[in-house]
């Protein structure tokens, strides 16, 4: 039998294979000349780097989220139980009326129980108020400032909420126009005030309270969204009788500097070190799972891991910021 040479225009060399069939020569890695070359995998090292980057990323974008859209979600459910829980304590007589414990006048009511509800009609508000005014107390709404009388009663009262943040519940309070009324409900009834007018720094201080009157100073940030410039107060005199008041066994010193207008609770420091080691920890491994598993079965995994941790950090975020902001 006479071999057929085919002859091949290209430079490549050929061989025979068996019946004199010509065959492309095999490239110098082994492979078909005629095959693609295969692309290495990327190494280990490099694909765990970039995917804790798009991880990384992923917890920035849910910590933005958060804070400036879902962070209401925590103040709603906060108000819902609270208002449903403070409703039953006004029906039993059983809610505070002062800075102590009802039934343990001894000892100084818990930071974070409700004392009030605020409702201002003019810009569609109404709030449970708890004693305190830290970064996370004012997460689930007003606070009463704790060396100051209870709403209603003789002297000048304070309220501080949030501007923007969880909820922003005052948020409006620069729209308030002198004249306006509200009322605050505590354990000792329903107390009625009228706005004087708004002030912010360096603006005049209202005229002082006459003698046994008393007066509510509603406080909030002032200036842009989640960058405050300053300090803005709503004050109200009271029009209604005051309300008989209890001894005042806090003084300004007794007060830490996250309670006041602004200020920020440094000791969540430790608990937000404690929830970031966390999400980098998660972070790691569901990068090194990446090694072993499919892009969608981390991704399927990682989502509700990453949105826990992330809200747990927001939270201790939220309270190193300005807690009127």
């Amino acid at each position: 039998m006479t071999a057929v040479v085919v002859s091949d225009t290209s430079d490549r060399p050929t061989e025979l294979g068996s019946g004199g069939v010509a065959m492309p020569a095999a490239a110098p890695d082994g492979r078909p000349s005629g095959e693609p070359a295969r692309t290495e995998p990327a190494p280990s090292a490099l694909r765990v780097a970039s995917t804790m980057l798009l991880l990384l990323s992923f917890v920035v974008l849910i910590f933005a989220t958060y804070i400036g859209a879902f962070s209401s979600l925590h103040h709603a459910r906060a108000q819902y139980t609270s208002y449903a829980n403070f409703r039953k304590e006004l029906a039993q007589a059983t809610a505070p009326v002062g800075p102590t414990r009802p039934d343990d006048p001894s000892k100084l009511l818990a930071q974070g129980t409700a004392v009030a509800v605020l409702s201002i009609p003019r810009i569609d508000l109404r709030e449970v108020v708890f004693e305190g005014t830290t970064g996370s107390i004012l997460q689930n709404g007003p606070g009463h400032l704790r060396n100051t009388p209870m709403p209603g009663q003789s002297g000048v009262s304070v309220i501080m909420g949030r501007a923007t943040t969880y909820g922003g519940p005052f948020g409006q309070l620069s729209t308030l126009n002198p004249g306006d009324t509200f009322t605050v409900t505590t354990g000792q009834g329903v107390s009625t005030f009228r706005v004087l007018g708004v002030r912010r720094g360096g603006d005049p201080f209202p005229p002082p309270v006459a003698a046994g009157g008393g007066r509510l100073t509603l406080t909030t940030a002032d200036g842009s969204p989640l960058l405050p410039s300053g300090v803005l107060r709503v004050d109200a005199d009271l029009t209604s009788p005051a309300l008989p008041t209890p001894p005042m066994p806090l003084t300004r010193r007794d007060l830490s500097t996250a309670e006041l207008a602004l200020g920020t609770d440094q000791f969540a420091w430790m608990q937000l070190v404690l929830w970031g080691q966390a999400l980098v920890a998660a972070a790691v491994l569901l990068a090194v799972a990446r090694l072993h598993w499919g892009r969608w079965q981390v991704w399927t995994v990682s989502v509700p891991v990453l949105v826990f941790f992330c809200v747990g950090t927001a939270d201790q975020i939220a309270r190193l910021l300005p807690n009127l902001m």
